[in-house]
């Protein structure tokens, strides 16, 4: 199938993070681009803004005439009405992740995999090589605070960015000239059988790194990939001893300074533009990818701290002397702890108030003591009901799971309705919210009324 020759297309869940990127990809080449989805958010709204048509009913006859190609995202339920109006009929029809292939196999690309932080390093990456003289394109699993998009377009550079995403193993679409991965931790085991299914896809995906390609691999990982011949393996790490690593790390004023060290170079003073220890991490490989690519040291120097990061990653909502609100999409048990661990780093004697939202029925039962332990690092811990996205409820599985795990006895379960006024009610120096769902809804009402109880404090 040839991409430039489409007229329309039809994207049927089309407000995803993923989905969103495509069909503004394909709105900016001059298609006709129309699409689904249940819900209206920001972005959706933002879509229509930029001319792209799009309904909130599942009805198969508002779906437009003359289609070349649906585009449809494996989140969407097989009962959907549209979804089984599509598949009876002739118009070709194409996951999200095979159409991002098509796209990218036909570029230098960086492909970023990995169960936590492939959003940020992926952005990351994107803004680097944009302020270079290489420039790229990049499809972002986040909006861009720099560029207040999941899209980036460059009319003359080969390289493509890409997020990489394990579920429905929709990476393995991707044949990528740097392939990384950051994290391969158990997830999405309602996809994968077991761990060990889901490490092998991980491997899968390395293979499929073009021949004489770069492979980057965090620090730990490096067993599993022992067989590679024909690509370059590199790892990298917070600490030396690999081949990308950081040192002389200091915290000035809550931003990390450090030196950036790979073969036989450094780069010195180096300041990182968004917070957290964690994102000294992604950062590392950010860089590494980078150098790979050919961003000199000056471009690398220039930008860094320029970078601004994600929304809803370690995304400051309040910051006072006497505040502080941060959202975050952590809704795993490994990217709630180093969340909060980063958090505490930054914070180390500040009371800190967690709002946390389970995500799926599957991995709440899958993770629950992994989420209690992670849990019980905060002072405070709220639990709201959990956000079943794609899944029908499983029988006996509730946030009360992780609830009766959680030691700490600074705990409780409360609905959406109910969460403004428990917050007015407690006492902390710092509040979290985290989650995957759609607690990002409530992070402006909490926002409003943490600063109108400060303003009427102060008063």
């Amino acid at each position: 199938m040839k991409i430039n020759n489409l007229h329309t297309i039809y994207f049927l869940g089309i407000g995803g993070i993923g989905m969103s990127a495509l069909a503004r990809y394909f709105n900016g080449l001059g298609m006709q681009v129309v699409g689904y989805d249940k819900t209206k958010t920001p972005l959706t709204v933002q879509l229509q803004q930029e001319g792209i048509q799009i309904h909130y009913q599942d009805n198969a006859s508002q779906i437009p005439k003359d289609i070349d190609l649906v585009i449809y995202t494996p989140a969407i339920p097989k009962s959907n009405t549209e979804f089984i109006y599509l598949t009876k009929s002739n118009i070709p029809i194409k996951k999200r992740s095979e159409v991002l292939g098509l796209i990218s196999n036909e570029k230098k690309t960086i492909a970023v995999a990995g169960t936590h932080g492939k959003t940020t390093v992926s952005t990351m990456i994107a803004f680097l090589l944009k302020n270079s003289n290489i420039d790229c394109s990049a499809f972002l699993g986040g909006i861009s605070k720099n560029y207040k998009s999941n899209l980036l377009v460059s009319d003359h550079s080969d390289w493509v960015v890409v997020e990489a995403d394990e579920f429905d193993r929709s990476f393995l679409q991707l044949n990528p000239d740097i392939g990384i991965i950051t994290s391969m931790d158990a997830d999405h085991l309602d996809i994968y059988s077991n761990f060990e299914s889901l490490k092998s896809n991980f491997t899968q995906f390395a293979e499929q790194v073009k021949t004489n390609g770069t492979l980057l691999i965090k620090d730990g990982l490096q067993s599993n990939f022992t067989h590679l011949k024909d690509l370059q393996l590199f790892t990298y790490s917070l600490t030396e001893g690999t081949d990308f690593y950081v040192s002389n790390i200091q915290l000035k004023n809550n931003n990390y300074c450090f030196d950036f060290v790979y073969h036989d170079k450094i780069i010195q003073d180096l300041t990182l533009g968004i917070p957290g220890l964690i994102n000294v991490e992604n950062s590392i490989v950010a860089l590494a990818a980078a150098v790979l690519a050919g961003v000199t040291e000056k471009e690398i120097k220039a930008s860094l701290p320029l970078f601004s990061g994600i929304h809803r990653r370690f995304d400051y909502q309040v910051n006072t002397k006497d505040l502080v609100f941060i959202d975050d999409y952590a809704h795993h048990p490994e990217e709630i702890k180093g969340f909060v661990n980063s958090v505490k780093l930054i914070y180390p004697d500040k009371k800190i108030l967690g709002i946390f939202q389970p995500h799926l029925f599957s991995r709440t039962r899958d993770f629950a003591d992994e989420f209690a332990k992670s849990l019980d690092m905060l002072d405070e811990i709220i639990l709201l009901p959990i956000y079943p996205a794609r899944e029908k409820p499983i029988e006996g599985v509730s946030s009360n799971i992780i609830f009766d795990k959680i030691q700490s006895e600074n705990k409780l379960i409360c609905s959406k309705s109910e969460l403004i006024q428990i917050i007015s009610k407690s006492s902390f120096d710092i509040i979290l919210t985290m989650g995957a769902g759609d607690i990002d809804q409530l992070v402006l009402p909490i926002k409003e009324n943490l600063l109108t109880e400060s303003k009427q404090i102060v008063n």
